[in-house]
């Protein structure tokens, strides 16, 4: 049975259905020697040839891989893209290399928002996991800077006009702080970008600090520093596939519990280090930009 060259691909983790459509679009796919175009329907056989950027891909080998899903604790400062032009960190610069694969990231966080940050090998499960029509539910912690009242609060859950059409929070809840500084928490059903800080904006308050907690029932975990990840269970990857109705995984490659413990505490070592070395490089960066000011 045929099936879009796209889904085909994202499957395979190549990238996410509109990743590798922009792929195509840009003429790097080709199918048996031939350029695809959007649209195309492969049957994928063991002679097929499908190439991405001249290079042959291998479906049957992808098709059989496990599917995997790591959870990141993205830093402020990092982009979410795979390379970045000036050379400033992104999101995938710390992440378990792979053959035959790659990691895709289920959705973006802006450069200035940190936290809970999902990536697969399984572009068809990012994509539907990014896709509004599944309604899958993110959890954001954010210091707000403003006179927040209960007029505000209730136009933030009945929905605000936004360039892009309107939009609300599905829930609001205080978390605490003095005077003009305070949290909240606020949920939402769908990522567009900046969403939650054009929320706040709309109402006249600005955000100050914005962190993702939760993805659908999946917290942040405990322990994990900045810039550190931990890949999930069975059981989690099921629930995740389970929330935009694909097939449940039967294996997984996290090791047994006494192992897996054992790595994580290593990763997290090696993350916390990392992290600090690149800190303290920005910091001598910093200070020498300071000391030249200074003598101009």
């Amino acid at each position: 049975m045929s099936e879009k060259l796209q889904k085909v691909l994202a499957r395979a983790g190549y990238g996410s259905r509109r990743e590798i459509e922009g792929m195509i679009q840009q003429g790097r796919v080709s199918v048996d020697g031939k350029l695809a175009t959007l649209g195309d329907r492969v049957d994928v056989t063991p002679a097929m040839k499908i190439r991405i950027d001249g290079h042959v891909v291998s479906i049957r080998e992808s098709a059989e891989t496990i599917c995997r899903v790591l959870a990141y604790y993205k830093p402020e400062g990092e982009l979410c893209t795979r390379h970045d032009p000036e050379g400033r960190p992104t999101v995938f610069d710390r992440l378990p290399k792979m053959r035959g694969s790659r990691w895709i990231a289920v959705g973006r966080l802006d450069i200035n928002t940190s936290g809970l940050l999902l990536f697969t090998t399984d572009g068809e499960l990012a994509n539907r996991l990014m896709h509004p029509s599944h309604e899958v539910e993110r959890e954001y912690a954010v210091r707000v800077f403003g006179q927040v009242d209960d007029e505000k609060l209730n136009q933030l859950r009945k929905g605000v006009q936004l360039e892009d059409g309107p939009a609300a929070f599905k829930t609001i809840s205080f978390q605490g702080g003095e005077g003009i500084n305070q949290w909240y928490n606020v949920t939402l059903t769908e990522g567009r970008n900046r969403e939650v800080r054009r929320l706040w904006e709309a109402v006249g308050v600005q955000v100050s600090r914005l962190i993702r907690v939760r993805y659908g029932d999946l917290p942040l975990p405990k322990g994990l520093p900045r810039g550190g990840w931990t890949e999930l269970a069975l059981k989690d990857v099921n629930y995740l596939r389970g929330l935009v109705a694909l097939s449940e995984e039967t294996a997984s490659k996290v090791p047994v519990e006494r192992e897996r413990r054992r790595m994580k505490a290593n990763q997290i070592r090696r993350a916390v280090k990392r992290h600090g070395q690149q800190v303290s490089g920005a910091a001598r960066r910093n200070n020498s930009t300071g000391k030249g000011a200074k003598k101009g």
